[in-house]
């Protein structure tokens, strides 16, 4: 499996770059807002690359940043959502746009994607919005543990933030004090 891929930018399309590294052209797709930024044909290019594999093909699919690259793969464990679908909705918004139409459940937002209709626009909503980061800004890096934490022990991303933000307030600095002041605050607000 292709992780990532370092090389001379052979040739630019709209649907696909071809990347020459170590002798050998890797015809690598990647969303229009990555082919934008691409550099002119000759220079040196570094990718995050999805390999998929079916059947009757071996694709990859390129990205800048391993963030944009988690999302493609998030997308694609979605109900009806291919990597066609997933690079149009790559394409289609920023990342930035992306994540705020879920958090926000911009369901309108969502539709301006080509070949997105209103159906998997909700089911995109509901299955992604807990999965992916938000866009309202983390605290930091304990902050971001913490509520992964949480999130793996079972709780909705958006009650265990408040709770997080709550005891972050009281300015822990460890991860361990954080959760716990956190599950205090949950049960405090359960039985009182």
């Amino acid at each position: 499996m292709i992780g990532s891929l370092r090389g001379r930018l052979i040739s630019k399309k709209p649907d696909n770059i071809l990347i020459e590294a170590c002798g050998i052209g890797y015809q690598v797709q990647v969303p229009l807002n990555i082919l934008a930024r691409m550099p002119n044909e000759g220079q040196e290019v570094f990718l995050h690359i999805h390999t998929h594999v079916r059947e009757d093909a071996l694709q990859l699919y390129g990205f800048q940043s391993e963030e944009e690259k988690r999302i493609f793969t998030t997308l694609l464990g979605i109900t009806g959502i291919g990597p066609k679908m997933a690079l149009n909705v790559l394409s289609g918004l920023s990342l930035d746009e992306f994540l705020k139409a879920l958090e926000s459940e911009d369901v309108a937002m969502l539709c301006r994607i080509p070949g997105l209709g209103r159906k998997t626009a909700h089911r995109l909503i509901l299955e992604l919005r807990e999965k992916l980061p938000s866009v309202s800004g983390s605290k930091d890096r304990v902050f971001d543990d913490a509520l992964s934490a949480l999130i793996n022990l079972g709780y909705k991303k958006s009650v265990a933030q408040g709770f997080l933000e709550e005891a972050y307030r009281q300015e822990q600095t460890d991860i361990e004090t954080l959760i716990r002041d956190a599950l205090k605050l949950m049960s405090e607000k359960k039985h009182g």
